[in-house]
């Protein structure tokens, strides 16, 4: 049995993303419990969202949470929609994890969250979309790519309807992700990452 990692959690906006890890870690379907909840904005819907579920939230308008993470409390650092600029210390490299609404590194970069990124991949007329989960590094929706998953985009999507398609899809890679980590499966090669097989089941292969 895995042990559980101590995650913080850093949000700007619904939530949503941060009530699926919730929900999975209640269901006892994610080894893991959230111990810092981090919101940039205090009018953040996550943040009601949050104290419901009974965490305290922290307020970070200028983005600065170093005085909040330390690596001694906190095992990983999860962006659940998180859309202020990170500084990556050392100690955080390999230990801060994203998760972008599109196949990186198309469609990603600054100022392409929500349905901006949604839209701009109807306007590009690409067949496919899905998500990404990756290390953070110190530019906006880049960083070594731990897992992809991809969803055909149909005939008639539109943003909202693919989001949803794409999120749904989400819900299911960011706990996957979470859960390699958890089980110290994820090998940071260079830029690439190399997911290890469970004990006894092979070599390693690249993400």
């Amino acid at each position: 049995m895995t042990a559980p990692i101590r995650i913080a959690a850093l949000l700007s906006g619904g939530g949503r993303t941060l009530m699926n890890l919730v929900d999975r870690i209640d269901d006892a379907r994610l080894p893991a419990r959230i111990d810092t909840v981090v919101s940039s904005r205090a009018d953040a819907a996550g943040v009601e969202r949050a104290r419901a579920r009974g965490f305290k939230v922290h307020v970070a308008e200028d983005g600065d949470v170093s005085d909040l993470l330390d690596p001694d409390r906190h095992d990983l650092v999860c962006l659940c929609g998180w859309l202020r600029h990170l500084h990556i210390e050392p100690w955080m490299q390999g230990r801060v994890m994203n998760i972008h609404p599109s196949l990186l590194p198309a469609f990603g970069g600054r100022g392409m969250y929500g349905e901006r990124v949604h839209s701009a991949v109807l306007e590009a007329g690409v067949p496919s979309s899905g998500c990404t989960v990756h290390f953070v590094d110190e530019q906006y929706d880049h960083g070594p790519v731990i897992l992809q998953r991809a969803c055909a985009v149909e005939p008639f999507d539109t943003a909202e309807s693919l989001a949803a398609r794409v999120f749904s899809i989400e819900c299911d890679v960011y706990p996957e992700a979470i859960t390699l980590f958890a089980q110290d499966r994820l090998r940071l090669v260079g830029d690439r990452v190399q997911v290890a097989p469970p004990p006894h089941q092979g070599e390693p292969h690249e993400a």
